[in-house]
């Protein structure tokens, strides 16, 4: 590791964000460039948020979009716009029973994750309610969870948007095993890394890098004029000759 990250982990461990359950070196990155709250909020003002992203993405020839049928919301009715971090989970080899009477250390580290803010599990609970405490409280706007999520009525209890794969009574604990925090991860076919701007509505989910945060928006609020005008137009029964050229201009 460099000599910046040890220096930016001991500052984080000072300040008390350093919960130690996950072994430092499984931590690729600590600090990394936030979307700004304006950009945020104007993101969260938008209609159909994913619908939106999803087709300047694909003009982009992006793939970032999970539709709601393989990553569906827990609470529906909710929005979410922000900066990923990240956290990857592979099944245990022991088995519960066992770590269980060798009293072994829990190793899922989500907590970890949420104090600095791969393809789950669909039996065991990746996430739950104490976890989705420690999101909240850490300022955390919600979680996608590739794989199943338990404790829902606590999860609905605290208002906190999570999107998941399904559902489960089954704890996580002694069955996945965190190894590696704030890497590229991939959610179902997609490929997301920290410091990627997530939104997320009913629609699905979808993963802008970084350095294309600024372009989305302004494309978004382009192509909203001119359907706004398209509407105009067709509700006051304007011939098809001059409604064409402006047909599907959204994906040019």
């Amino acid at each position: 590791m460099s000599n910046d990250f040890d220096k930016e982990y001991e500052e984080y461990k000072e300040q008390g964000r350093i919960w130690g359950l996950l072994p430092k070196e499984k931590i690729k990155k600590l600090k990394f460039p936030r979307v700004k709250k304006e950009i945020i909020d104007q993101f969260l003002e938008i209609e159909d948020l994913t619908t939106s992203v999803s087709d300047v993405l694909d003009s982009l020839g992006i793939n970032g979009a999970i539709p709601s049928s393989y990553l569906f919301p827990v609470l529906p009715g909710k929005k979410i716009a922000g900066t990923a971090v990240t956290i990857r989970s592979i099944p245990e080899r022991k088995t519960p029973t066992k770590s269980y009477a060798d009293k072994d250390f829990i190793k899922m580290a989500t907590r970890d994750l949420y104090y600095i803010a791969e393809p789950g599990n669909l039996d065991v609970s990746n996430m739950g309610g104490q976890s989705c405490t420690a999101a909240k409280s850490c300022g955390l706007v919600g979680a996608v969870v590739y794989g199943a999520v338990r404790d829902i009525s606590t999860i609905k209890k605290l208002d906190f948007p999570v999107w998941c794969c399904g559902t489960t009574p089954i704890t996580g604990k002694f069955r996945i095993e965190c190894i590696e925090m704030n890497g590229p991860v991939t959610v179902h076919n997609i490929v997301v890394r920290p410091g990627d701007f997530i939104v997320a509505d009913d629609s699905g989910v979808c993963a802008v890098p970084a350095e294309q945060v600024l372009f989305v928006l302004e494309k978004i609020h382009s192509i909203a004029e001119e359907e706004e005008k398209m509407r105009e137009l067709i509700e006051s029964k304007v011939p098809l000759d001059k409604l064409r050229p402006l047909y599907r201009k959204r994906y040019k």
